[in-house]
């Protein structure tokens, strides 16, 4: 089963620093139909405003990533971890049995665009805990780099859920094929570009949500950077 997911069919909240696109129900956007895929709960795709931000809240059991496209983050939480996560990092903070954090823009200038993941965990009341990554952009031309899983190696991140969360940077008329595994799903979400699933074409902002099926095949109409999860469901 395909269920394709139009940008302009997301939830949006939209404030004087703030502008979000979600994917999933979250915070004052609801829809019974759109909870979560899988363990994947939440992903937010956020503009922060120069010097905007989300003041210190508290999280608990979840795994929390976050993507930098553009700009930088500065992330302070209650472990005492302080860090800036620039374009190109990859982050995850593992809210286990409670964190407060920070997040804002520390720029004067610059907007920030990032993606922000959550992930319902394998079990409860973990240890909180940090990690943040640099990817490079030739590790994922015309295919897919898995960036995060349930199994450690370095290059990537560790989250305590079975998902595989995979970045591609396609050029034009490239090619993917993609096997699924009995009893997974897949969530592509298109971050730039516009690429072909079959005959249905997906630009930018739009996802795609794949169960019941064996393989399938993407293919680029333009330079496109894709997200993929690849989940028990």
């Amino acid at each position: 089963m395909i269920n394709i997911i139009k940008s302009n069919q997301r939830g949006r909240t939209k404030i004087e620093w703030l502008n979000s696109f979600h994917s999933f129900s979250f915070s004052e956007y609801f829809d019974r139909e759109r909870m979560q895929f899988g363990p994947l709960r939440v992903l937010n795709e956020d503009f922060i405003s120069p010097t905007g931000g989300f003041p210190t809240h508290p999280h608990k059991n979840m795994e929390i990533i976050t993507y930098v496209l553009q700009g930088a983050l500065e992330h302070r939480d209650s472990t005492g971890t302080h860090s800036i996560i620039n374009a190109g990092d990859l982050q995850k903070m593992t809210a286990g049995k409670g964190v407060f954090h920070s997040e804002f823009n520390p720029s004067g200038v610059e907007e920030v665009h990032l993606f922000q993941i959550w992930i319902t965990p394998d079990q409860a009341d973990l240890t909180p805990s940090y990690e943040q990554i640099t990817l490079f952009k030739d590790e994922r031309t015309n295919k897919l780099q898995l960036v995060a899983s349930n199994q450690k190696s370095e290059g990537r991140i560790f989250i305590s859920q079975n998902v595989d969360l995979y970045l591609a940077d396609l050029e034009k008329e490239s090619e993917i094929k993609y096997k699924i595994r009995n009893g997974r799903g897949v969530f592509i979400h298109t971050i730039s570009g516009e690429f072909f699933l079959g005959d249905a074409l997906l630009s930018q902002g739009d996802a795609v949500e794949i169960s019941a099926e064996n393989e399938v095949t993407f293919s680029a109409k333009s330079d496109t950077e894709l997200m993929l999860f690849d989940v028990k469901i």
